[in-house]
């Protein structure tokens, strides 16, 4: 009797503790399921991660990636991203604490150079062949791609092309009574019939200090028909170079552009933001294609901005140059780079994310993002003809370090030279000097 009472005993804590684990089960798979839905998990993911992105831009830029960005978590509520953006001014100096703290976002917008400024050695930035299965790199040209692979690792996805091209404003030069000026002499001309009609602050070009070194640049390659840095080496002799410094002089001599401390004493943040270009008195610039929209939706209303022409009678030569404009980056320290392969390939090759985008980085090198844009006549019109002009007419390579910050920083040698150049501090010999010791430091020699 007593072994038939432990048997049913036993038979009765089994099927308790069976009862208990069937409740336990139903209790999580409630629980994971309400995990889900507030969490927003897809379907097997029980856990929202999340991942930064940062990038730097002018208010359309801004609006544009937001929305993007925003769409993207729509779509894949399993990430969240959260999002770090502002202007340029600074911006170089913030990413580079970030960068040698290992505090930089998930994802960031980066500046070409900044693969050989900031990861030489291709500690910064994740080889993206380790994600090429979630990031479609078959989209870009292996030519685009190649520009972005240091020390043995594709460190960047291409976004887009650029290069410095004019810009005017219509309505100023019209007010003067003149045509938009298509060559170097209507260019100068221009200096003093806009002295004359319209009074001693009005300009047909404003130049900061940076845009004069990448002119300089232009010219030079126009005259003598050769890259500026070659294999590593400054291609030019300090006597060429102050010929080249010498031109940039002849333009604010001739009243063609303002001199750095007019520019400086008018106290804006960047030359988009100045009043002076804002309402047309300053009325042309040498600017990037891909910044193109931020100067010309900064206008006052009723200035027309166009696209101007590279100028055939600088030299015998198609000077300037391209380049990747920028890229998109993964940290190497991300704890997420499949989530982050996903942001970048929606921002640059899906439609979801190109139809919110555009050509806000440029006109796009993904060939899904380009096809996607003209099919749905979302470039715009001002970049996509200014890139056109400036593929179609660029010839040389831009060596990397053209951009180190160690020269074009403005604390750095480029700002230094035609400061030194516009205060009256350096004769055009000196100033060649500092620019050509500058840049043999960068570039090790």
């Amino acid at each position: 009797m007593k072994k038939f009472k432990k048997v049913v005993a036993l038979c009765l804590a089994c099927t308790m503790v069976l009862s208990l684990a069937a409740c336990g089960k139903k209790d999580s798979s409630s629980k994971n399921n309400t995990a889900s839905t507030e969490e927003g998990s897809t379907e097997g993911s029980t856990e929202q991660v999340t991942i930064k992105l940062s990038w730097w831009g002018g208010d359309e830029r801004h609006t544009a990636t937001i929305d993007a960005v925003n769409k993207f978590m729509e779509l894949n509520p399993d990430v969240k991203v959260e999002m770090d953006y502002g202007a340029w001014s600074g911006w170089e100096d913030k990413m580079s604490t970030a960068f040698y703290s290992s505090t930089a976002a998930d994802v960031n917008q980066i500046n070409w150079n900044w693969l050989t400024s900031f990861s030489s050695d291709g500690s910064v930035f994740l080889d993206l062949n380790t994600v090429k299965d979630t990031l479609d790199l078959s989209k870009f040209s292996q030519a685009a791609l190649d520009q972005c692979v240091v020390a043995d690792s594709l460190q960047a996805v291409p976004v887009s092309m650029t290069g410095r091209i004019f810009y005017f404003n219509k309505t100023t030069f019209e007010k003067a009574g003149i045509a938009v000026p298509t060559s170097l002499e209507e260019l100068k001309a221009a200096g003093q019939t806009f002295k004359d009609t319209l009074g001693e602050d009005y300009y047909p070009l404003v130049l900061g200090e940076y845009d004069r070194m990448i002119l300089m640049v232009y010219y030079l390659e126009s005259v003598y028909g050769k890259n500026w840095v070659e294999n590593g080496t400054l291609n030019y002799t300090n006597e060429e170079i102050q010929a080249g410094i010498e031109f940039i002089q002849s333009l604010e001599d001739a009243h063609v552009t303002p001199s750095i401390q007019t520019i400086l004493g008018d106290g804006a943040e960047s030359l988009d933001k100045n009043p002076k270009w804002m309402d047309g008195t300053y009325a042309g610039i040498f600017e990037w294609d891909s910044s193109a929209t931020k100067f010309r939706d900064a206008l006052n209303e009723g200035q027309e901005f166009v696209v101007g022409d590279y100028f055939k009678d600088m030299g015998e030569y198609q000077g300037g140059f391209s380049k990747v404009s920028l890229g998109f980056a993964i940290s190497k320290n991300t704890k997420y780079p499949e989530q982050c392969a996903r942001l970048i390939n929606f921002l640059l090759n899906e439609d979801e994310g190109v139809a919110i985008m555009g050509s806000q980085r440029g006109i796009p090198l993904s060939a899904s993002g380009l096809a996607y844009c003209q099919n749905n006549n979302l470039l715009d019109a001002t970049v996509a003809e200014a890139n056109s002009k400036i593929l179609a007419w660029t010839q040389f390579q831009l060596d990397p370090t053209f951009e180190d910050a160690k020269l074009k920083g403005t604390d750095g040698v480029y700002y230094d030279a035609f400061q030194g150049l516009s205060y009256g501090e350096y004769d055009s010999a000196k100033t060649a000097k500092v620019l050509a010791d500058g840049i043999n430091d960068v570039l090790g020699k």
